[in-house]
């Protein structure tokens, strides 16, 4: 039996190509096959073209002491619902958006530069990576979003 779960879209980001490699927060996102359309990852790897996290994540690191800001965690979309039991080939659906999960996140030097208890402390709560499946389209803060195959 398939089961569906359903929350939104709470934060999105853009990784802008600059020297800084600065972090944008924006109020939506265009995306298509290549991932999102001029964030400084697009086109680099279908297989991790936007980074999935739950507000969860914040919510652990918080009941640990360690305060991080909304996007630091890398995510280019933050959902107020928890994705990360789902596995590769899980599909969900984000406006009028539909993603299939590729991966887990893997850890990263820039989360131990955020607080060096992260990575250990979000092994397994940190993102997932999906690809866009179909065509363009825009993510909006507030979307809907539903989870399909959990």
């Amino acid at each position: 039996m398939t089961n569906n779960m359903h929350g939104k879209v709470i934060e999105l980001f853009i990784t802008h190509n600059d020297t800084a490699k600065t972090r944008e927060s924006v109020s939506s996102i265009s995306v298509d096959k290549n991932g999102i359309i001029n964030d400084k990852f697009y086109a680099k790897d279908e297989m991790r073209a936007i980074l999935l996290s739950s507000i969860q994540s914040y919510e652990i690191s918080l009941q640990n002491s360690i305060e991080v800001d909304k996007g630091a965690l890398g995510e280019n979309i933050l959902i107020d619902i928890n994705p990360y039991a789902l596995v590769a080939g899980n599909r969900l659906k984000i406006g009028q958006v539909e993603l299939e999960i590729t991966q887990n996140c893997t850890m990263c030097k820039g989360l131990s530069k955020v607080n060096s208890k992260l990575p250990k402390l979000l092994k397994n709560d940190r993102g997932i990576f999906a690809k866009v499946i179909g065509c363009s389209s825009e993510i909006h803060l507030g979307d809907k979003v539903e989870i399909f195959n959990y």
